[in-house]
């Protein structure tokens, strides 16, 4: 079985403000690991904690990348479990950059520590990202009258592509800024199903900070016994 390796993102040459990175931000788009097409899908147990309490059930993702959960009765832990599938089956889905990006302009902002802004127009105008290394390292998008700013810290390097290993979320509001909930640190460990893959998502572990009215929490989620179907 091929170990993963687990690496932080290094340095970023600047890039002059204002140039075309159409090239840049593909290659580091075509970068990310996805399932083959071939995909068949995937059974195991899945395992919530949250301080004393351990739930345990049954999930099966299908090769329609469609996940269900047997075995648990607690509608919330349920949707929260939905929720961890559902994220890791659509962002494994393999779509070419034409086919997601073909309407938008990619122009370059400023260069800092987490590396080179990325600046969208057209379709996606208001949308940013960084890239470093050939790793998206800033997602900043308008999702659904929200917007979502995500930092990858360090990356899991599968051979065919990356996973973020460690990260953070947080959403706000897109008029004012506002957070809207606390910030949300992920991290997440996979491993491959055979030596050709595919790679799924072993545990995450999210931390949540305090907001307003809402305390801090800490959720583990583990997926155990895996198996292609």
């Amino acid at each position: 079985m091929i170990p993963s390796v687990d690496s932080a993102v290094t340095t970023s040459v600047p890039v002059k403000p204002g140039t075309d990175l159409r090239a840049q931000f593909r290659q580091a788009y075509e970068n990310r690991y996805t399932w083959d097409p071939g995909f068949g899908g995937y059974s195991g147990s899945c395992v919530w904690i949250q301080g004393d309490q351990r739930v345990e059930g049954r999930f099966t993702i299908g090769k329609d990348l469609k996940a269900s959960v047997e075995g648990i009765d607690d509608e919330a832990i349920l949707k929260a479990i939905n929720s961890q599938l559902w994220e890791v089956a659509i962002h494994r889905v393999r779509r070419t950059f034409d086919q997601t990006h073909s309407e938008n302009t990619f122009t370059a902002g400023d260069t800092d520590s987490v590396g080179t802004e990325v600046i969208v127009g057209g379709k996606g105008e208001g949308d940013r990202y960084r890239i470093k290394d050939d790793v998206v390292t800033m997602v900043h998008r308008h999702i659904h009258g929200t917007v979502v700013t995500i930092f990858t810290t360090s990356v899991t390097d599968t051979g065919s592509g990356y996973l973020s290993h460690t990260y953070t979320s947080q959403y706000s509001d897109p008029t004012t800024g506002e957070a809207r909930g606390g910030r949300s640190s992920f991290q997440d460990t996979f491993f491959p199903l055979s030596d050709n893959g595919p790679w799924v998502l072993q545990e995450r572990v999210i931390n949540t900070e305090a907001h307003g009215d809402q305390p801090a929490g800490s959720q583990t989620f583990r997926f155990e016994n895996l198996e292609a179907l």
